[in-house]
C-alpha cells in the first residue's frame, strides 16, 4: 500500500515520531526508546545536549539524575559511539559489532597493537571499571592526533574495542568515562538475531524514531521497513511509519520546543528542507563574523513549523539566563510570541536561573 500525504501530514508525522507535539513521555526510557538514542555532546552555552534532548520532550519533570540513574543504576540504557541507547538495541547491534572493523586500516591498527590489546583487557578484567587515564598506554604503533584526542592511544584501543562489544562505558565520573568489560556491563540473556534480521529491525527502530524517511537517504536508512508514501508536490521514494499513519487522527496539537543543535530531529538536513522547508546550518564553526544567528543557536519548533532561532547563554555565576536574541524567520504573530516567550521562561526555570534579555 502506497500512502498519500500531504505535507501538512508529513510534518505532523515526524513531529510526533520525534515526541515533538503536545503529548509529552513521561520518562527518559521512554524518550530513548522512541528516538533510538539520546545524543551527548558536552557542549553547554545552554545545557549539555543530552540534558536539551530530554528537557524538549518531558518538560519541567525531567531532572538530569534520572538519566544517570537510567544509565548507571538501573542499565536501561546504555552509552556506545556518543550516545545513550536503549538496552533493547543492543541485540541488534551485536551482529555489526563482531563484523568490526570494516575499514582495513583500522583491522592493521588493531593486529599491530595485538599485545596492546590484550594489556588494555587484562587491565580492565583485574582493576575495572576504570578511566582511561588510569590505563596505561603500551602501544606498540602510536596513532596520529586527529584534533579531537591526543597521541595517548588508550581512548583510541577503548573506542575500538567498544565497537567491537568487548568493552563497555559502565559510567561517567563528570564528562569522564568509567571503562570496563562487555560482559560486566551489558546483560547475558540477550537475544541473538542473525545478520539480516538485525539490520532489517534495525531500520524498523530507525523508521519508528523518524516517522518518514527517504528510502535511500543516507542520514536516515530505514531500506524496505515501514511502507511506501508520496508526499504532495515532492519526488516519490519515502517511507512511512504505517503506526504513524493510523494515528494522525489522534493527533494532539503542537507546541513550542526548543531544540539543541545536536538534536536528532535536526539530524537528516535534506529532509528538513523538503519537509519543513528548513535549511538549517549550524554556525558553531564558523567564524563569528559569518554567525547569522549565534555561536549555537536553538531551532524554535511551533507546532509543525521552524519559526526562528534562539541565541541564549547561561551565564551560572550571575544566576542568569542571558537571551542576546530571538531570530524570527517570519515576525510572530502576538499568540506565537507569547508561546515562545513562555517556553524560554520555563527554560530558565528548569535551570534554575532567571531570564534575562527578553524585551
Amino acid at each position: 500500500m502506497t500512502h498519500r500525504l500531504t505535507i501538512d501530514q508529513a510534518r505532523r508525522i515526524i513531529v510526533r515520531a520525534q515526541l515533538l507535539d503536545a503529548e509529552r513521555p513521561g520518562d527518559v526510557v521512554e524518550v530513548a526508546e522512541q528516538l533510538g538514542y539520546i545524543g551527548i555532546d558536552p557542549t553547554a552555552t545552554i545545557a549539555p545536549c543530552e540534558h536539551t534532548v530530554l528537557w524538549s520532550r518531558i518538560g519541567w519533570p525531567y531532572e538530569a539524575g534520572q538519566l544517570h540513574k537510567a544509565v548507571e543504576s538501573d542499565r536501561l540504557l546504555f552509552e556506545f559511539d556518543g550516545t545513550f541507547r536503549p538496552i533493547s538495541v543492543l541485540p541488534l547491534l551485536l551482529p555489526e559489532m563482531r563484523k568490526w572493523p570494516r575499514r582495513e586500516s583500522s583491522r592493521q591498527w588493531l593486529e599491530a597493537n595485538d599485545r596492546f590489546r590484550r594489556d588494555v583487557i587484562a587491565r580492565l578484567r583485574a582493576e575495572g571499571p576504570l578511566l582511561s587515564s588510569q590505563i596505561p598506554d603500551t602501544a606498540q604503533v602510536g596513532r596520529a592526533p586527529d584534533g579531537w584526542s591526543g597521541t595517548n592511544a588508550v581512548p583510541h584501543m577503548l573506542e575500538f574495542l567498544m565497537r567491537q562489544g568487548v568493552v563497555a562505558v559502565s559510567g561517567r565520573e563528570g564528562r569522564h568515562r568509567r571503562w570496563d568489560l562487555a560482559e560486566r556491563v551489558y546483560p547475558s540473556d540477550l537475544p541473538e538475531y542473525a545478520d539480516d534480521e538485525a539490520e532489517y529491525l534495525r531500520h524498523e527502530r530507525r523508521l519508528q524514531a523518524a516517522g518518514l524517511a527517504k528510502q535511500k537517504s543516507p542520514w536516515t536508512r530505514v531500506g524496505d521497513a515501514g511502507e511506501p508514501a508520496v508526499i504532495e508536490g515532492m519526488r516519490t521514494g519515502w517511507r512511512v511509519d504505517p503506526e504513524a499513519v493510523a494515528a494522525l487522527d489522534d493527533d494532539a496539537g503542537g507546541r513550542v520546543a526548543l531544540l539543541n543543535p545536536y538534536d536528532s530531529v535536526l539530524f537528516d538536513r535534506p529532509r528538513l528542507k523538503d519537509v519543513f522547508g528548513f535549511a538549517y546550518v549550524l554556525e558553531q564553526f564558523k567564524p563569528k563574523p559569518q554567525r547569522r544567528y549565534g555561536y549555537f543557536a536553538h531551532p524554535i519548533l511551533l507546532g509543525d513549523r521552524f519559526v526562528g532561532m534562539l541565541d541564549a547563554e547561561v551565564d551560572r555565576a550571575g544566576g542568569v539566563l542571558q537571551v542576546n536574541a530571538v531570530h524570527e524567520f517570519l515576525p510572530f504573530e502576538s499568540e506565537e510570541d507569547e508561546m515562545v516567550r513562555a517556553e524560554i521562561a520555563d527554560l530558565g526555570e528548569w535551570l534554575g536561573l532567571t531570564v534575562s534579555g527578553l524585551a
